[in-house]
């Protein structure tokens, strides 16, 4: 049996709790699966809180004080980890923030808009600007950064692998000025060509009804059922259930084969990014 991790308490504030809860259950004499007996969570699920992985659910916080009887300790600092997840993102994200990092595999469709762990600074601006016009300066550049701090995971040149499907429409109806997007193109190409990501691009005339507003991220682990994201301008949802979690990944995969190889998407985004560079592109369908 390998040797267990010691947590270090000081990384995070999940971390922080993780290490507390792994403490008072030892403490206590209690096993893993003693201790999520009468939750609705598993043992896996249970040992990742205590590595710092994941935050802790309020009504399993309830369930821990209850079973170990520490006196709401854990009820009251699910607050204090949700904050340290969530930084300046919205609240539904934070499953994402959490998964993400552990993922060996992620996908992602997008027909509105260039995927978040694409964006660049400038594209991140105009889609805060977009949603959220009231927000203070300070405000938008906190959003900014912390969606450009996510994209650091492909910083490790071997983990996760990224593929993306994105719609033709996303190359040619720009949000940005000329020059800005070609930036934003060159750096989805560029990490395309450092093998970092795998982009397909989905022709306009592609069968793409279903899912022209919904967007779908999936992520799978080394010791994790797979993941589901999908969200709209204000709202997110993660999906674990199994079953569901199979559709849509087959909806997904029909999608796939119907974008353009990877070689021909890389080609078609590099000539879109020097067609901004010489002024406005063509309009898609009149490039075509």
């Amino acid at each position: 049996m390998p040797a267990r991790k010691d947590i270090d308490g000081s990384e995070s504030v999940p971390a922080f709790y993780g290490k507390e809860l792994r403490w008072k259950r030892e403490a206590a004499g209690r096993t893993l699966q003693e201790t999520v007996e009468g939750s609705y969570f598993g043992v896996s699920y249970l040992s990742e809180i205590e590595r710092g992985e994941r935050r802790m659910p309020l009504e399993l916080a309830r369930h821990v004080d209850r079973f170990l009887d520490t006196d709401g300790f854990f009820e009251r600092r699910c607050a204090d980890v949700q904050k340290a997840r969530k930084g300046a993102h919205a609240e539904y994200f934070v499953p994402v923030l959490e998964a993400e990092p552990r993922a060996r595999i992620i996908e992602e469709w997008n027909s509105a808009l260039i995927p978040g762990l694409l964006q660049v600074r400038a594209y991140t601006q105009a889609v805060i600007h977009s949603t959220h016009p009231l927000d203070l300066p300070e405000e938008v550049d906190a959003k900014i950064d912390a969606r450009l701090q996510r994209a650091k995971l492909f910083d490790n040149p071997k983990k996760p692998e990224y593929w993306t499907i994105l719609h033709e429409s996303l190359l040619w109806e720009s949000i940005l000025p000329p020059e800005a997007m070609a930036e934003q193109l060159d750096h989805i190409a560029a990490l395309a060509k450092h093998r970092r990501i795998v982009p397909q691009v989905l022709l306009w005339n592609a069968p793409t009804r279903p899912f022209m507003d919904l967007s779908l991220m999936f992520m799978e682990f080394d010791d994790a059922p797979p993941l589901m994201y999908t969200e709209g301008s204000y709202h997110g949802q993660c999906i674990d259930d199994p079953a569901l979690v199979k559709l849509y990944r087959k909806a997904y995969d029909r999608l796939r084969a119907a974008a353009l190889p990877p070689e021909a998407s890389l080609a078609m985004i590099e000539e879109a990014a020097e067609d901004y560079r010489n002024g406005m592109p063509r309009h898609g369908l009149e490039h075509r």
